[in-house]
């Protein structure tokens, strides 16, 4: 009985979680602001639409680093979300 009741605290838990579920990679050269925000921790809606801003004057990324040049996006950001971010419309994670 301990052990059902184990795995019913469990499964209510992973419920509870559902946005660590449905976080995933984004491909910053195509995704939207919102998605990009949903995606990328430390990245809010307003990060985001600098994000979107500054690939509509430049063009596409060409390398993560790249978004230091984004105001308000720093080493330590896409660092943290390195394996999250595309640069193109694979789903191959970056390599360290």
């Amino acid at each position: 009985m301990n052990t059902l009741r184990r795995y019913i605290f469990l499964a209510i838990i992973a419920l509870s979680c559902p946005t660590l579920a449905l976080a995933g990679p984004v491909n910053i050269n195509t995704a939207d602001a919102e998605t990009i925000s949903a995606e990328l921790k430390g990245v809010g809606l307003a990060k985001a639409q600098a994000i979107v801003a500054y690939r509509k004057q430049h063009g596409p990324f060409k390398t993560r680093a790249e978004l230091t040049a984004v105001k308000g996006i720093g080493a330590r950001t896409v660092e943290i979300n390195r394996d999250n971010i595309l640069l193109d419309g694979s789903k191959e994670r970056s390599k360290k």
